[in-house]
């Protein structure tokens, strides 16, 4: 059975108590300490730019010799070529060749219905096309098409809020294409889809440069096989449903979104950008507001804290999550994601960062406010490098084993702040101590714990405020590295630690402060603890560690009350004696 640690070592000063144990935490016996090491459930993210984007798609120029001249007139259209078939305001273009497109349609639309072969350009040349009840552009066959926005011009295309069948396509937006789409140039273009989507393809949708404004009831971008994002790329969506989606029904594999660049600013009822495959993020300038943001995500009663006893999390009962219920993620993807470098500012209702499988975070700059969690795994969660913010989430970091390598990460969190959890959204309330207990506010019984998680910190810079546990491992600690602090509330049943197995420190430097009621120490270590319990103290008290030359080791003023001090770094050595100082109270204390 395992036992709190922090015995009454009393020490009676002028200004109070100090009181200290030496002891380290039991280990429980027949735990297991998690499986798997960092990036072992790694997708192959070795693709590139150079992989996905072909030269073709960063072609943006053309000349009128040799090309078809369509202009569009109101209510009629004319063309250059008898290729382009044209009846009332219904333009087909048949022929694999260059189009410029100009004038405005007040209710028509552009078809494309060329070969199979057929690798064509479109070039918007200041058009305003209107399509009362259909796409402004559909593109039927061809094996893959062009839109080239040209260079100064503004375009747009619009639906009039219907969409009525013209063939056994559903089409359901103003850009629906049957067909690889790419979309480039320098131009801008505005579109309006008061009934579907913005712009769809049911193959891939590349985006290499390029102005857009998309206003849509449904889906921004929208494709079955990829969405793939590069280059001087500026997209603004507002959405009814998701700003960017990707998912193939019939093939696991495809469904992914890939970034390397561009200026994305996203407000969507919905996911701000969701994979049904993977995501990978090589670099770009993301903006993301998703489901009304995090002041829209349920909160837990304060009474609770964080949901302990059986509380459950944000939206969800304490037996189940409700499935019905809209998805409204900043970043979400089924598979693997890798974000490797970009700038994300994200404020969603739900989780900012999600993955179905595993999170690989090895760059970027993000600051986030959450509804839910901050980044969620249902497997593994890795960050190796990057500057992480987090102002406000219900769990910080969350997956079945997490990974802190490296990176600046700085977390409030209304529950845990780092949780090893089982696997799910709603498994954060299970396990560790937390599943111990039966009973409390609210009645039902505890949760048994799975033990499986683990969490491992080996570098970086770690910095987090926790209404809840501090760092919570449904299973196994581990921390050999990096600089660690945890700020714990003195409420509730909290603590700076909360671990199943154990709790081993072998390195790196760790400062913690909370409640004493259910502490607990590290359960073994290579490097010198010091575990104090310091009766109640208030929020800006400092905390000083000295040797016995007095030269500071340690030094830290939490934000938040707190009645216990945990202490341990590469300077401290097991077995000799070190002098804390709380306020102005101090005492001497043997490292364990």
């Amino acid at each position: 059975m395992r036992r709190w640690l922090f015995t009454t070592l009393a020490l009676v000063m002028l200004t109070g108590m100090l009181a200290g144990c030496g002891e380290r935490g039991a280990t429980d016996s027949g735990g297991t300490s998690g499986a798997g090491t960092a990036g072992s459930a790694a997708a192959d993210f070795s693709q590139t730019d150079a992989d996905l984007f072909t030269d073709r798609d960063y072609e943006t120029d053309y000349g009128e010799d040799g090309s078809i001249l369509i202009q569009l007139n109101g209510s009629s259209a004319a063309a250059s070529s008898d290729s382009v078939r044209i009846s009332g305001t219904t333009v087909t273009i048949t022929e694999d060749a260059t189009h410029i497109i100009s004038g405005t349609l007040d209710d028509g639309m552009i078809i494309v219905n060329a070969p199979d072969t057929a690798k064509l350009q479109l070039v918007l040349n200041g058009v305003d096309i209107h399509s009362e009840t259909s796409a402004a552009l559909y593109i039927l066959e061809a094996d893959k098409v062009f839109v080239t926005l040209a260079d100064g011009t503004e375009n747009t295309l619009s639906n009039g809020g219907t969409f009525t069948a013209i063939d056994d396509n559903n089409i359901d937006a103003v850009i629906f294409s049957k067909q690889d789409l790419t979309l480039n140039g320098s131009g801008s273009l505005t579109i309006t889809s008061p009934a579907g989507h913005g712009i769809v393809s049911k193959d891939d949708l590349v985006v290499t440069g390029g102005t857009y404004r998309l206003t849509s009831a449904s889906h921004g971008l929208d494709a079955n096989d990829s969405i793939r994002i590069t280059g001087e790329t500026a997209i603004t969506v507002d959405a009814g449903k998701d700003g960017i989606h990707a998912e193939n029904d019939e093939d696991a594999s495809l469904g992914f979104v890939y970034i390397s660049d561009g200026d994305l600013e996203i407000e969507a009822e919905g996911d701000g950008i969701s994979a049904g495959a993977y995501m990978q993020i090589q670099g770009g300038t993301m903006t993301v507001l998703a489901g009304g943001g995090s002041e829209n995500g349920t909160k837990e009663s304060s009474d609770s804290w964080g949901g302990f006893r059986g509380g459950g999390r944000p939206g969800q009962s304490s037996t189940a999550a409700d499935d019905s219920s809209t998805s409204m993620k900043g970043l979400k993807a089924a598979g693997d994601m890798l974000i490797s470098d970009g700038s994300f500012a994200i404020d969603s209702a739900d989780d900012s960062v999600h993955s179905n499988a595993s999170i690989f975070v090895n760059g970027g700059v993000f600051e986030i406010a959450s509804g839910d969690d901050a980044f969620h795994a249902d497997e593994t969660l890795t960050v190796t490098a990057g500057t992480i913010q987090i102002t406000e989430s219900y769990e910080g970091l969350e997956a079945l084993h997490v990974y802190v390598q490296g990176g600046d990460i700085s977390l409030v969190a209304s529950d845990d702040g780092l949780n090893a959890a089982g696997g799910t959204d709603s498994s954060g309330t299970a396990g560790g101590r937390d599943g111990m207990f039966a009973g409390g506010p609210g009645g039902g019984g505890g949760m048994s714990s799975s033990s499986n998680g683990s969490i491992t910190i080996s570098g970086g810079t770690l910095y987090i405020h926790a209404s809840g546990d501090g760092i919570d491992a449904n299973g196994s600690l581990t921390i050999s590295g990096g600089y660690t602090v945890v700020v714990g509330p003195t409420q509730g049943d909290t603590a700076t630690l909360d671990y199943d197995t154990s709790a081993v420190i072998t390195g790196g430097t760790f400062i913690g402060t909370g409640a004493s009621g259910m502490a607990q120490t590290f359960s073994d270590s290579e490097q010198g603890v010091i575990s104090v319990s310091v009766g109640n103290q208030s929020a800006g008290t400092a905390i000083t560690l000295t040797d016995r030359s007095g030269t500071p080791l340690i030094t830290y003023t939490p934000e938040l009350s707190f009645q216990v001090v945990i202490l341990s770094s590469p300077d401290l050595v097991p077995g000799e004696t070190y002098t804390i100082t709380v306020g102005s109270a101090s005492g001497e204390f043997e490292a364990a």
